[in-house]
């Protein structure tokens, strides 16, 4: 159970990566894919355990969601597990949130884990289409979201153009379709319950994404894996009007560290009472925080 202080936290990052595990050799799929990803972003960027991801977040007196990614059956990727990252948050309950992360793919035997996940601890899921290499609405994650759905937990989809794949030959067999904001339309009406988060600002499907959590009220955006001085302007707009209380703070730390994210977004012309939401309050109220 979380015992995040909001009194003393300044931010809430809800989109942070247990890229590596604790101990034990990192598999090769996981180097090859960071090391692509580090070229691309022309960054040599950090690869933290759950660990060091919650001293990292406890220097800065900021709280945040981490995950890991299972991609195993599309990627060949071994994830970080699961259980390493409830336990790592069970014990740094002071900064970190824990999600989950389970390839649709698995069939039944993702529906049996993510009960025992939730059992364990799980706050909510991560999904990541262009990875996992699934369509949203595909029916053969459906009893996956239900489990989720009756938990009453918050799903995290990544939407958008693929920071992982992205200058290699095909892509690294990455297919970014998978990542239009407008095929998860389909799971917010199914899936009404579920809170949905659509990772990332939606290039090149912005509109798509701020039209679906205008529609549906259960879905809210998350402003990770983008500099905000790229933001385009529509977002900048709906940010300060109509989804000023369904935008979140999100780093996707390592990537891009929360201090030049924020650094960045100071430069924005936000109202000065829609920062807290972002920064926080927002998130608080729909992680159950507040």
């Amino acid at each position: 159970m979380t015992t995040i202080d909001l009194e003393r936290v300044v931010a809430i990052d809800v989109h942070t990566h247990a890229q590596v595990p604790r101990s034990g050799e990192v598999d090769p799929t996981t180097t090859k894919i960071l090391d692509a990803a580090a070229k691309h972003f022309r960054s040599d960027f950090p690869r933290p355990n759950a660990e060091e991801v919650a001293a990292y977040y406890r220097q800065r007196d900021m709280a945040a969601v981490i995950f890991c990614v299972d991609s195993e059956a599309n990627t060949g990727e071994v994830p970080v597990s699961n259980d390493e990252v409830l336990e790592v948050a069970a014990t740094n309950a002071d900064v970190l949130i824990p999600f989950v992360s389970i390839d649709p793919h698995r069939g039944k035997r993702a529906v049996s884990e993510a009960q025992r996940l939730i059992a364990a601890g799980a706050r909510g899921f991560k999904f990541h289409p262009n990875l996992q290499g699934f369509f949203p609405s595909d029916r053969m994650a459906y009893g996956l979201y239900e489990v989720i759905a009756a938990a009453g937990l918050p799903a995290v989809f990544h939407t958008g153009h693929s920071g992982v794949g992205s200058g290699l030959p095909g892509g690294g067999g990455i297919r970014l379709k998978y990542s239009n904001p407008m095929d998860i339309d389909d799971v917010a009406v199914d899936f009404p319950d579920m809170p949905i988060i659509l990772a990332h600002p939606s290039f090149p499907w912005q509109e798509e994404a701020i039209s679906v959590a205008m529609h549906k009220s259960q879905v809210y955006i998350d402003l990770s894996g983008w500099s905000p001085k790229l933001f385009p302007p529509v977002l900048i707009h709906y940010i300060n009007t109509a989804l000023r209380h369904k935008v979140l703070f999100g780093s996707d730390y390592p990537v891009i560290t929360p201090e030049r994210w924020l650094a960045d977004f100071e430069q924005l012309p936000i109202r000065d009472e829609v920062r807290p939401l972002v920064l926080k309050e927002n998130a608080a109220t729909l992680l159950g925080l507040s």
